[in-house]
């Protein structure tokens, strides 16, 4: 019980880069903690943290061994889980990092909660590219391609891009009829957190169109500031169709060359492949995927209904 004791111990210094606040989790002190790494790191015969008076890091032989002991506890909580399922429902912490734009999952999760109130969830909100394993999530909603072959995933659903003005900014600026139209616009753009790059407008051209780029008149890194500022009359915003559903439903904002945008976008939840899943992740993806799934194919079913 002494390694899986120093197991625990590691895990939460490394999550936490604190012994201070590792003891407090823990409920022991930061003296106790330090003694705790030390008898590790002499038993293991390498240094797993860089120490300092003003941090704390992970050495690159503690980043190899933080990756093996998350991997260990979640096999030693998952076999516990799992023998403690007939008795109850799920529980335990589960870590999710999801992005910035919380408007398609937020009345999801808050159901979630309610379902299932013996889950503690963490919620990381962040439009960077997080490292699922090296950070330790459970799991994570994300949007686009997957490419990383350590992770399995589960479709959630889909949403497209649309672009969106005031009623009263077109009835000063006119309303673009086609894509090049909006060189004499005011656009308001997206710059990735990640790469710094702009969001590309998916714009489809017909045989012969040469390509437009929409006039970049204000850029910021999330979608709630363009929407605010589309509301207000300031511009044309390119923005998913779900975080505008209401300003669209009660009139405060329109669409324009709906017939002109080709684009959409899976949103998937990803975690850690070859290992057990813990009923409480289990449920947290079943629960995720029919809930969204089933709001997205309301959404086209309205839409084909309205067309």
């Amino acid at each position: 019980m002494e390694s899986l004791s120093g197991f625990l111990v590691f895990v939460q210094v490394a999550e936490t880069r604190s012994f201070v606040t590792a003891g407090r989790l823990l409920g022991v002190s930061a003296s106790a903690v330090g003694k705790r790494i030390a008898r590790l790191e002499e038993r293991l015969g390498v240094r797993l943290f860089h120490r300092s008076t003003r941090s704390i890091t992970l050495t690159s032989d503690g980043v190899q061994f933080l990756e093996r002991s998350r991997r260990i506890l979640a096999e030693i909580e998952a076999a516990e889980l799992e023998m403690s399922q007939s008795a109850g429902s799920p529980r335990g912490r589960l870590r999710v990092s999801l992005p910035l734009v919380g408007s398609l999952v937020l009345p999801t999760l808050a159901d979630f909660m309610l379902a299932y109130p013996e889950i503690e969830l963490d919620l990381d909100f962040s439009d960077r590219v997080v490292d699922v394993i090296e950070e330790g999530f459970d799991a994570v909603v994300r949007t686009g391609v997957l490419r990383d072959s350590r992770l399995a995933a589960r479709q959630l659903g889909s949403f497209g891009n649309i672009l969106v003005g005031a009623p009263a900014y077109f009835a000063r600026r006119g309303t673009p009829q086609k894509p090049a139209d909006l060189t004499d616009h005011v656009c308001l753009h997206y710059r990735y957190p990640t790469s710094g790059k702009l969001e590309i407008w998916p714009l489809r051209r017909e045989a012969g169109e040469r390509e437009v780029t929409p006039p970049v008149s204000m850029v910021c890194n999330n979608v709630e500031t363009r929407t605010c500022f589309a509301m207000r009359g300031l511009g044309i915003a390119c923005v998913p169709d779900f975080s505008v559903r209401e300003a669209l439903r009660d009139g405060l904002l329109c669409t324009v060359l709906d017939d002109h945008i080709e684009r959409r976008i899976d949103i998937n939840v990803v975690w850690p492949a070859g290992r057990s899943v813990p009923p409480r992740l289990r449920v947290f993806i079943d629960f995720m995927a029919a809930r969204i799934l089933a709001d997205d194919d309301s959404q086209k079913a309205s839409g084909r209904a309205s067309s």
